[in-house]
């Protein structure tokens, strides 16, 4: 840029440049009296010679000997105040960059203790801003002539992603208890990442955990036994999708004449297993100990005072066959077991 700059300004209409050169190519030739405008949320940086000369916060400055002692007094003697100088402004966006996204690339091996070993995704937003805008410069932006937040977020989303490997290893036992500690553990994430950022000038805002995800094939067996956890185990399970069998089988008693035989065959083994599930889910929950009828000796297996077969009074007291040591009824005449008279 050969033509003699008067006003020197940036205006981001991106919304994502961290930093922008002025010019971005080379240098310019900057004349005394020339206005450099600094909005808000900006921070201008005055190079020359590859050092920096002046940082300059929000407003317009005239670059005059009274504003800029330090440039003038470097140029002063070689151009005695009046000639133009060749120099680069680097306007530094001070601004919050918001939504940020950071995850895993790759699932995170984590040794659980419910599940054993288990692979984890991770996935979460963070926000930063430009701290110390020479440190920035001389450490991450160099001599680009743009910066964008994208160059940036990639860096830091592997530091993230690292960090937060350690923290899950040293902090959580199974990913169960994760829905309760994600506050707590990305807090502990983001003071352990104020360094990683400082040391570039950067200051790390907001760091969120939004998701820890287990993968598909794993999530369905937690599923099943949440599942099977809420229809009180296994067994209800199993007696549950008996009768739903039975139900179906109702409704459909034929089965059609393709493959009868199979399906008798089928049917019949299906029927003693169906079966079996079915008395099984007709027992109490607790353990009931069969009575004998002392009248007509039907063995009663359910909670009741009377015998269902003949209407006897049930007892639970019991005695020992003198012959055969089995327990019968108090009130027995003869043993049901072997035929003593008692």
């Amino acid at each position: 840029m050969s033509e003699f700059v008067e006003v020197i300004e940036f205006f981001d209409e991106t919304g994502q440049e961290m930093a922008h050169r002025f010019p971005e190519k080379g240098s310019a030739e900057i004349k005394l009296g020339a206005q450099l405008v600094v909005r808000e949320s900006q921070e201008a940086i005055f190079f020359r010679d590859g050092k920096a000369l002046d940082t300059f916060g929000p407003g317009s400055f005239m670059l005059s000997t009274e504003n800029i002692p330090i440039i003038t007094k470097v140029l002063s003697l070689p151009y005695g105040f009046k000639s133009p100088f060749r120099a680069e402004v680097y306007f530094i966006n001070r601004k919050t960059f918001l939504n940020l996204k950071w995850g895993t690339k790759e699932p995170i091996l984590f040794r659980d203790t419910e599940l054993k070993m288990v692979r984890l995704r991770a996935f979460g937003m963070f926000s930063l801003r430009v701290k110390e805008s020479q440190l920035f410069v001389n450490k991450v932006v160099g001599t680009r002539g743009v910066y964008a937040t994208s160059e940036l977020g990639d860096f830091y989303r592997e530091i993230i992603v690292g960090r937060f490997n350690d923290l899950l290893g040293e902090n959580l036992k199974t990913i169960f208890d994760l829905p309760k500690y994600y506050d707590e553990l990305a807090t502990a994430l983001k003071s352990r990442l104020v360094e990683d950022f400082g040391q570039y000038g950067i200051e790390l805002i907001d760091l969120i955990i939004n998701s820890v995800s287990i993968p598909e094939d794993v999530q369905k067996i937690v599923d099943e036994r949440s599942g099977l956890e809420a229809v009180g185990g296994l067994q209800r399970y199993m007696q549950f999708k008996a009768a739903k069998a039975l139900e179906e089988a109702a409704k459909n008693p034929s089965g059609g004449s393709a493959g009868a035989g199979v399906g008798i065959g089928a049917g019949l083994g299906m029927g003693v297993t169906l079966a079996q599930m079915l008395q099984q889910s007709m027992k109490p929950d607790n353990d009931v100990k069969p009575v004998l009828c002392a009248k007509c000796n039907s063995v009663i297996t359910i909670l009741a005072k009377f015998c269902p077969e003949c209407g006897e009074k049930l007892t639970t007291e019991i005695k020992k066959c003198q012959k055969c040591n089995a327990e019968i009824p108090v009130s027995s005449k003869f043993c049901p077991f072997c035929g003593v008279k008692i």
